[in-house]
Protein backbone atom coordinates (compact mmCIF):
# COMPACT_ATOMS: atom_id res chain seq x y z
CA UNK A 1 0.00 0.00 0.00
CA UNK A 2 0.99 3.36 -0.96
CA UNK A 3 2.24 5.85 2.35
CA UNK A 4 -0.52 8.36 0.51
CA UNK A 5 -3.24 5.42 0.69
CA UNK A 6 -2.01 4.76 4.43
CA UNK A 7 -2.84 8.00 5.29
CA UNK A 8 -6.70 8.21 3.69
CA UNK A 9 -9.68 8.08 6.67
CA UNK A 10 -12.06 5.88 6.91
CA UNK A 11 -15.00 6.29 5.28
CA UNK A 12 -16.83 3.05 5.25
CA UNK A 13 -16.39 0.15 8.42
CA UNK A 14 -18.16 -3.40 7.77
CA UNK A 15 -18.37 -5.54 10.70
CA UNK A 16 -19.78 -9.07 10.73
CA UNK A 17 -22.07 -8.55 8.52
CA UNK A 18 -24.56 -11.28 7.79
CA UNK A 19 -27.88 -10.85 4.76
CA UNK A 20 -30.39 -13.78 4.61
CA UNK A 21 -33.01 -14.60 1.92
CA UNK A 22 -35.93 -16.14 4.21
CA UNK A 23 -34.03 -19.53 5.68
CA UNK A 24 -31.18 -19.14 3.06
CA UNK A 25 -27.83 -16.88 4.07
CA UNK A 26 -26.70 -15.25 1.20
CA UNK A 27 -23.41 -13.35 3.08
CA UNK A 28 -21.65 -14.15 5.85
CA UNK A 29 -19.46 -12.46 8.36
CA UNK A 30 -18.06 -9.90 5.68
CA UNK A 31 -15.69 -7.85 7.53
CA UNK A 32 -13.63 -4.93 5.90
CA UNK A 33 -12.95 -0.69 5.55
CA UNK A 34 -13.02 1.47 2.65
CA UNK A 35 -11.12 4.58 2.88
CA UNK A 36 -12.33 7.66 1.57
CA UNK A 37 -12.25 8.35 -2.10
CA UNK A 38 -10.80 4.77 -3.22
CA UNK A 39 -12.49 2.33 -5.47
CA UNK A 40 -13.02 -1.16 -4.28
CA UNK A 41 -13.95 -3.82 -6.62
CA UNK A 42 -15.99 -6.93 -5.70
CA UNK A 43 -15.41 -9.74 -7.83
CA UNK A 44 -16.37 -13.47 -7.37
CA UNK A 45 -18.75 -15.87 -9.18
CA UNK A 46 -22.10 -15.62 -9.96
CA UNK A 47 -23.97 -16.01 -6.64
CA UNK A 48 -21.09 -14.80 -4.90
CA UNK A 49 -22.64 -12.16 -2.36
CA UNK A 50 -21.03 -9.09 -4.63
CA UNK A 51 -24.77 -7.63 -5.04
CA UNK A 52 -25.60 -8.29 -2.31
CA UNK A 53 -22.72 -7.11 0.16
CA UNK A 54 -23.81 -3.64 -2.07
CA UNK A 55 -27.40 -3.63 -1.22
CA UNK A 56 -26.39 -3.97 2.41
CA UNK A 57 -24.82 -0.97 1.89
CA UNK A 58 -27.49 1.69 1.24
CA UNK A 59 -30.01 -0.40 2.77
CA UNK A 60 -31.98 -1.56 0.13
CA UNK A 61 -32.69 -5.13 1.49
CA UNK A 62 -34.99 -2.97 3.58
CA UNK A 63 -37.57 -2.44 0.81
CA UNK A 64 -37.55 -6.79 0.43
CA UNK A 65 -39.79 -8.15 3.40
CA UNK A 66 -37.87 -11.73 2.72
CA UNK A 67 -34.55 -10.09 3.72
CA UNK A 68 -32.61 -9.75 6.94
CA UNK A 69 -29.59 -8.12 7.71
CA UNK A 70 -27.41 -8.34 10.89
CA UNK A 71 -24.31 -6.62 12.30
CA UNK A 72 -22.70 -3.43 11.74
CA UNK A 73 -21.94 -0.79 8.78
CA UNK A 74 -20.43 2.42 9.92
CA UNK A 75 -20.48 5.45 6.98
CA UNK A 76 -18.21 8.61 8.70
CA UNK A 77 -18.59 6.94 11.90
CA UNK A 78 -22.17 6.29 12.09
CA UNK A 79 -24.08 3.07 12.39
CA UNK A 80 -26.38 2.97 9.45
CA UNK A 81 -28.13 -0.59 10.41
CA UNK A 82 -29.92 0.52 12.86
CA UNK A 83 -33.47 1.83 13.95
CA UNK A 84 -34.19 5.11 13.41
CA UNK A 85 -31.99 5.85 10.10
CA UNK A 86 -33.63 7.92 7.29
CA UNK A 87 -32.92 5.42 4.92
CA UNK A 88 -33.82 7.79 2.19
CA UNK A 89 -31.56 10.60 3.61
CA UNK A 90 -28.89 7.38 3.20
CA UNK A 91 -29.34 6.55 0.02
CA UNK A 92 -29.11 9.86 -1.62
CA UNK A 93 -26.01 10.07 0.31
CA UNK A 94 -24.78 6.57 -0.82
CA UNK A 95 -26.26 6.34 -4.39
CA UNK A 96 -26.67 3.33 -6.73
CA UNK A 97 -26.64 2.30 -10.19
CA UNK A 98 -27.72 -1.09 -11.26
CA UNK A 99 -27.04 -3.78 -13.79
CA UNK A 100 -29.73 -2.32 -16.03
CA UNK A 101 -30.66 1.30 -16.22
CA UNK A 102 -34.08 2.03 -15.12
CA UNK A 103 -35.58 5.46 -16.71
CA UNK A 104 -38.77 7.33 -15.18
CA UNK A 105 -41.48 7.55 -18.10
CA UNK A 106 -40.36 10.83 -18.29
CA UNK A 107 -37.76 12.84 -20.08
CA UNK A 108 -34.18 13.24 -20.23
CA UNK A 109 -34.05 16.33 -18.02
CA UNK A 110 -36.88 15.21 -15.67
CA UNK A 111 -35.08 11.90 -14.85
CA UNK A 112 -31.78 13.87 -13.59
CA UNK A 113 -34.04 16.12 -11.68
CA UNK A 114 -35.54 13.07 -9.69
CA UNK A 115 -33.26 13.26 -6.66
CA UNK A 116 -33.15 16.59 -6.28
CA UNK A 117 -37.15 17.04 -6.71
CA UNK A 118 -37.52 14.61 -3.91
CA UNK A 119 -35.76 16.34 -1.91
CA UNK A 120 -38.30 19.30 -2.56
CA UNK A 121 -35.55 21.58 -4.91
CA UNK A 122 -38.14 23.69 -6.96
CA UNK A 123 -36.17 26.58 -8.19
CA UNK A 124 -35.52 26.25 -11.63
CA UNK A 125 -32.12 27.76 -11.81
CA UNK A 126 -30.94 25.63 -9.09
CA UNK A 127 -32.51 22.47 -11.13
CA UNK A 128 -30.83 23.69 -14.49
CA UNK A 129 -27.15 24.05 -13.13
CA UNK A 130 -27.07 21.13 -11.17
CA UNK A 131 -28.61 19.02 -13.77
CA UNK A 132 -26.14 20.42 -16.45
CA UNK A 133 -23.58 19.65 -13.78
CA UNK A 134 -24.64 16.30 -13.08
CA UNK A 135 -24.76 15.64 -17.08
CA UNK A 136 -21.36 16.97 -17.77
CA UNK A 137 -19.52 14.91 -14.91
CA UNK A 138 -21.31 11.80 -17.08
CA UNK A 139 -19.93 12.83 -20.56
CA UNK A 140 -23.66 13.75 -21.58
CA UNK A 141 -24.19 17.14 -21.95
CA UNK A 142 -22.54 17.33 -25.15
CA UNK A 143 -24.66 15.00 -26.60
CA UNK A 144 -27.97 15.55 -25.04
CA UNK A 145 -28.01 19.07 -24.49
CA UNK A 146 -30.46 19.58 -27.50
CA UNK A 147 -32.83 16.87 -26.48
CA UNK A 148 -33.29 17.06 -22.67
CA UNK A 149 -37.27 16.71 -23.61
CA UNK A 150 -36.64 13.65 -25.34
CA UNK A 151 -38.55 10.60 -23.66
CA UNK A 152 -35.54 8.68 -21.64
CA UNK A 153 -36.40 5.62 -22.82
CA UNK A 154 -35.71 6.53 -26.25
CA UNK A 155 -32.43 6.41 -25.47
CA UNK A 156 -29.98 3.72 -26.48
CA UNK A 157 -28.70 1.70 -23.43
CA UNK A 158 -25.40 2.84 -23.21
CA UNK A 159 -26.50 6.39 -22.64
CA UNK A 160 -29.24 5.28 -20.29
CA UNK A 161 -26.95 3.95 -18.32
CA UNK A 162 -25.07 7.05 -17.58
CA UNK A 163 -27.69 8.73 -17.55
CA UNK A 164 -28.41 6.72 -14.68
CA UNK A 165 -25.05 7.54 -13.16
CA UNK A 166 -26.00 11.07 -13.57
CA UNK A 167 -29.16 11.15 -11.73
CA UNK A 168 -27.25 9.69 -8.90
CA UNK A 169 -24.48 12.32 -9.28
CA UNK A 170 -26.91 15.30 -8.72
CA UNK A 171 -27.85 14.90 -5.32
CA UNK A 172 -24.22 14.88 -4.53
CA UNK A 173 -23.45 11.78 -2.49
CA UNK A 174 -20.43 11.18 -0.82
CA UNK A 175 -20.53 7.25 -2.03
CA UNK A 176 -21.67 5.73 -5.44
CA UNK A 177 -22.42 1.87 -5.05
CA UNK A 178 -21.97 0.32 -8.79
CA UNK A 179 -23.61 -3.09 -9.69
CA UNK A 180 -21.59 -4.33 -13.03
CA UNK A 181 -22.72 -1.24 -14.82
CA UNK A 182 -21.32 -2.56 -17.74
CA UNK A 183 -22.24 -6.31 -18.22
CA UNK A 184 -24.98 -5.34 -21.17
CA UNK A 185 -22.96 -3.01 -22.65
CA UNK A 186 -20.52 -3.38 -26.17
CA UNK A 187 -17.02 -3.36 -25.18
CA UNK A 188 -16.88 0.74 -26.21
CA UNK A 189 -19.73 1.60 -24.49
CA UNK A 190 -18.52 -0.47 -21.62
CA UNK A 191 -15.46 1.96 -22.12
CA UNK A 192 -17.30 5.31 -22.18
CA UNK A 193 -18.95 4.00 -18.97
CA UNK A 194 -15.25 3.25 -17.27
CA UNK A 195 -13.89 6.54 -18.20
CA UNK A 196 -16.91 8.10 -16.50
CA UNK A 197 -15.96 6.29 -13.18
CA UNK A 198 -12.41 6.86 -13.35
CA UNK A 199 -12.70 10.35 -13.21
CA UNK A 200 -15.31 10.07 -10.39
CA UNK A 201 -12.84 8.23 -8.20
CA UNK A 202 -11.22 11.73 -7.83
CA UNK A 203 -14.88 13.14 -5.85
CA UNK A 204 -16.43 10.11 -4.60
CA UNK A 205 -15.89 6.71 -2.85
CA UNK A 206 -16.91 4.10 -5.31
CA UNK A 207 -17.22 0.10 -4.82
CA UNK A 208 -18.10 -1.58 -8.19
CA UNK A 209 -19.55 -5.03 -8.31
CA UNK A 210 -18.06 -6.15 -11.59
CA UNK A 211 -17.74 -9.69 -13.12
CA UNK A 212 -15.16 -8.06 -15.89
CA UNK A 213 -11.71 -8.86 -14.31
CA UNK A 214 -9.96 -6.43 -16.47
CA UNK A 215 -12.51 -4.05 -15.35
CA UNK A 216 -11.45 -4.50 -11.82
CA UNK A 217 -7.79 -4.42 -12.45
CA UNK A 218 -8.30 -0.57 -14.53
CA UNK A 219 -10.23 0.81 -11.84
CA UNK A 220 -10.11 -0.49 -8.36
CA UNK A 221 -7.41 0.50 -5.45
CA UNK A 222 -8.69 -1.81 -3.16
CA UNK A 223 -10.19 -6.09 -4.59
CA UNK A 224 -12.40 -7.93 -2.75
CA UNK A 225 -12.80 -11.43 -3.65
CA UNK A 226 -15.67 -13.29 -2.69
CA UNK A 227 -17.47 -16.87 -3.05
CA UNK A 228 -20.44 -18.22 -1.59
CA UNK A 229 -21.72 -15.63 0.05
CA UNK A 230 -18.15 -14.51 2.10
CA UNK A 231 -14.82 -12.64 1.71
CA UNK A 232 -12.46 -14.83 0.71
CA UNK A 233 -9.23 -12.36 0.29
CA UNK A 234 -8.90 -8.43 -0.49
CA UNK A 235 -6.05 -6.35 -0.32
CA UNK A 236 -4.54 -3.74 -3.49
CA UNK A 237 -5.30 -4.62 -6.85
CA UNK A 238 -2.15 -5.22 -8.29
CA UNK A 239 -1.32 -7.59 -5.29
CA UNK A 240 -4.75 -9.45 -5.55
CA UNK A 241 -4.42 -10.63 -9.25
CA UNK A 242 -0.22 -10.59 -9.50
CA UNK A 243 0.23 -12.13 -6.21
CA UNK A 244 -3.14 -13.37 -4.17
CA UNK A 245 -2.39 -14.90 -0.81
CA UNK A 246 -5.62 -17.26 -0.73
CA UNK A 247 -5.14 -20.32 -2.98
CA UNK A 248 -9.04 -20.18 -3.90
CA UNK A 249 -8.13 -16.38 -5.22
CA UNK A 250 -6.12 -17.50 -7.31
CA UNK A 251 -7.84 -20.67 -8.84
CA UNK A 252 -10.55 -17.81 -9.79
CA UNK A 253 -8.53 -15.92 -11.61
CA UNK A 254 -6.85 -18.18 -13.14
CA UNK A 255 -10.12 -19.93 -14.27
CA UNK A 256 -10.06 -22.71 -12.56
CA UNK A 257 -13.29 -22.02 -10.20
CA UNK A 258 -16.43 -20.98 -10.71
Amino acid sequence: MSPERTQLETKIEVNKVDVWYGGMQALRNATFDVGSKTTTALIGAGGSGKTTLLRALNRMHDLNPDARVQGSIKIDGAEILGPGVDSARLRRNVGMVFVRPTMLPTSIADNVRFGLAAQGVRDERTLRETSERALRRASLWERLSGSLDAPAASLPEDLQQRLCIARALAVDPDVLLLDDPTATLDPIAALAVEDVIARLRRDHTIIIATNDLQQAARLADITIYMANGEIVESGDTPLIFNKPADQRTEAFLAGRTA
